[in-house]
């Protein structure tokens, strides 16, 4: 069953963190960009703005996104404090909506453990009303990782790519013990053992109208 919209033309990546949407679905950007060059990228991060991890971010989502038109917007809601600066994530994410037109949106997965995942997972499918709205994985410490219900199989490439891309951009996180390339490669193991392929990344979806 194919689920990403044909034609597809422009994307919105929505995260919570920097490092977030690259881990969540980073091999899945790679193939969706190598696959349609010119592809409007809009990316809305919601912490980092002004820090060393915004420079991180800005380098990483452009590797990611290759030969796309890609606009990063990093803002500087203070890590973990999402639910008290809800408004000002609400009103972003209008701001990001009153200028895109997108087929698919990326978003975190509406029951992980990180407030403010959560919290942005409960603001994307509100804000973009009538899109595609998958919510990817992010591996960490917590034990929140849920059973899929979409794949999006990767090429031993992409996957191999996605590491190497996560480790060089993203110096910061080095010393987190989840950060590294047996953890990443082995969830994309496993969600391919699910999805009967080698590798994939893979999402949740509360709702998905399928046109005949």
């Amino acid at each position: 069953m194919r689920l990403i919209p044909e034609p597809c033309e422009e994307i919105v990546l929505l995260g919570a963190h920097c490092d977030d949407i690259p881990i969540g679905a980073g091999g899945s950007l790679l193939q969706l960009c190598r696959a349609r060059p010119g592809l409007r990228v809009r990316a809305l991060v919601l912490s980092g703005a002004g820090t060393v991890r915004e420079k991180e971010e800005r380098a990483a989502l452009a590797s990611f996104c290759p030969k796309a038109d890609l606009e990063v917007t990093v803002l500087d809601v203070p890590d973990g404090r999402l639910p008290a600066h809800w408004d000002r994530a609400k009103d972003a994410l209008h701001a990001l909506r009153d200028g895109a037109t997108p087929d698919l949106v990326l978003a975190p997965a509406p029951h992980d453990a990180h407030q403010d995942h959560r919290g942005l997972a409960r603001l994307a499918p509100t804000v973009f009303r009538g899109v595609l709205v998958l919510g990817y994985e992010i591996l960490k410490w917590e034990s929140d990782l849920a059973q899929p219900n979409v794949f999006l199989p990767l090429a031993e490439e992409s996957l191999r790519e996605k590491i190497e891309l996560l480790d060089r951009h993203y110096p910061s996180q080095r010393d987190r013990d989840w950060f590294d390339s047996e953890a990443f490669h082995g969830l994309a193991r496993l969600r391919g053992i699910q999805s009967r392929t080698r590798y994939a990344e893979a999402f949740h979806s509360d709702k998905i109208v399928i046109g005949v």
